[in-house]
């Protein structure tokens, strides 16, 4: 059988902890930051944990 394929774009966006744990960036940081506070922006800076309901789904698109 021929080995998985994982999604390209999931490649990009999401990474693995040593926990198993999916990690991911938050949206709204991208651009029209002006009226953003910088409170808020500072907050998005962060990394953050895929919800459990949604991890297996981010982890068959990464092929894990």
């Amino acid at each position: 059988m021929p080995k998985m394929k994982s999604k390209s774009s999931a490649k990009k966006r999401f990474s693995l902890t040593a926990t198993g744990k999916v990690k991911r960036k938050h949206a709204y940081k991208s651009h029209i930051l002006t009226k953003k506070t910088t409170k808020q922006k500072r907050n998005l800076t962060h990394t953050a944990i895929v919800d459990h309901a949604d991890s297996a789904n981010v982890k068959q698109l990464l092929a894990k």
